[in-house]
């Protein structure tokens, strides 16, 4: 099947169309945690419970930033979160309900494109709402 669509006869802009719509309903969702515990149990939760496909932790970050008016330094984990935009709202509660933090960084950012292969298979990992 992923054979044809590279190699038919279709435009290149028709090509891109579908590639773009294919993941429309994908993004990444940021959060940072203060220890790999914390790291570990929240990524367990959001995969096991399919609201994100897949988690990657990343270790050795350093946040500097303002907090109730003095500039802080934090070494914190970085999850990096595949999901849809559909589970947003669910996500986000989710996370809020397992973080420590009284105010924990969640933000989200589109993926506007990827590998055919991956994008289909984030899709099938994750409900559609």
């Amino acid at each position: 099947m992923l054979f044809n669509f590279y190699y038919s006869p279709i435009t290149f802009s028709q090509r891109l169309r579908y590639i773009l719509k294919m993941s429309a309903d994908l993004q990444i969702v940021l959060c940072t945690v203060p220890k790999r515990e914390t790291a570990e149990m929240i990524a367990d939760a959001l995969v096991s419970e399919q609201l994100a496909a897949c988690i990657n932790i990343l270790p050795g970050v350093t946040s500097v930033y303002r907090w109730q008016g003095a500039v802080e330094h934090s070494e914190e984990l970085l999850l990096i979160i595949k999901t849809r935009k559909t589970a947003w709202p669910v996500l986000e509660a989710r996370i809020q309900a397992l973080h420590p933090y009284e105010l924990p960084e969640i933000v989200a950012v589109p993926i506007t494109t990827g590998e055919a292969e991956y994008i289909q298979w984030l899709k099938n990992s994750i409900p559609a709402s």
